[in-house]
């Protein structure tokens, strides 16, 4: 009896090594961000289709549209759309700055301080959004940005 109970134990736990990160189980469309250094966006969800993209950008924000059972189809911020592993992606939400230079403000309002100016293709952590304002972290330096400015959040949306 204590062998079979093992077994199961042992399967269980390899079950759980193999299941999906917890983000491959959200209903598509959200947000992710790249967890690896180095990616490939395939043409199909498999290993056996091409590969479509090679991504070297850790964070760069993704758009989960669709999903296919280890497989996620991502639309990444220049409208490029495949398949990547689920386990390639996280939950950490980021945005990218869009158009010209975005201005970090220390509060949600257009004549607040600037604290800090990021170039268009900044990547950096989005930890809040609302009534269009985003706080915006890159590497510690921070502050509120347009939402608009962003990719990486739909117009409207509330971040929490």
């Amino acid at each position: 009896m204590q062998h079979r109970c093992f077994s199961i134990g042992l399967l269980t736990l390899a079950v759980l090594a193999f299941a999906a990160p917890a983000h491959a189980e959200r209903k598509p469309p959200y947000y992710a961000s790249l967890k690896a250094s180095k990616a490939r966006m395939r043409s199909g969800p498999g290993r056996n289709y091409p590969t479509s993209w090679f991504y070297q950008r850790r964070g760069l924000p993704l758009k989960v549209v669709a999903s296919y059972g280890a497989w996620l189809k991502v639309r990444d911020p220049d409208g490029a759309e495949g398949w990547m592993q689920a386990n390639l992606l996280e939950d950490k939400r980021t945005g990218i700055v869009r158009g010209g230079v975005a201005e970090l403000r220390r509060t949600p309002a257009g004549d607040s301080h600037i604290s800090w100016r990021a170039a268009p293709g900044v990547v950096g952590r989005i930890s809040a959004c609302n009534a269009g304002w985003c706080w915006f972290d890159v590497a510690g330096r921070a502050g509120y940005v347009e939402q608009a400015r962003l990719w990486g959040t739909d117009p409207g949306e509330a971040v929490r």
